[in-house]
């Protein structure tokens, strides 16, 4: 199994259990199939930006900037979805588009959503960071 689906895997067991220490998801990926060790789990879970909130792992969504309240989310594939407040798509397109963030193909701006395209799936961690940086 590649990385992406580690990632993947780790998004999933973050998004719908209680995941408190890097030793539990190290066991939980082993059982998922994952050759994994302390030090891979603790890169995987910096490159995908997940925080420790009230105890537990949880994936960053929300980003508060001048726009309002920004969330990017992984959809299939090589795709970043935003949601923003009405009306603030365009803005918020023109300042990802501006940055230049590398890997970036293209994005394509409706109302209150922003779609992504990415390079390369393994890549979406990485503009996800970038993406959360610019908006902080």
């Amino acid at each position: 199994m590649n990385k992406q689906e580690r990632h993947d895997t780790i998004q999933k067991l973050i998004g719908k259990g209680r995941v408190g220490s890097q030793t539990e998801l190290a066991k939980l990926l082993t059982k998922a199939g994952f050759a994994v060790t302390q030090a891979s789990v603790s890169r995987d879970l910096d490159e995908l930006g997940v925080e420790k909130q009230n105890g537990v792992y949880a994936l960053p969504r929300r980003v508060r900037s001048e726009f309002g309240d920004v969330t990017f989310d992984t959809a299939a594939g090589s795709l970043i979805v935003g949601r923003c407040p009405s009306g603030m798509a365009s803005a918020i397109t023109v300042r990802i588009d501006a940055a230049t963030i590398p890997d970036i193909v293209g994005t394509i701006a409706g109302d209150d959503t922003i779609f992504i395209a990415v390079k390369e799936n393994n890549t979406r961690a990485a503009v996800l960071r970038g993406l959360r940086r610019l908006f902080e």
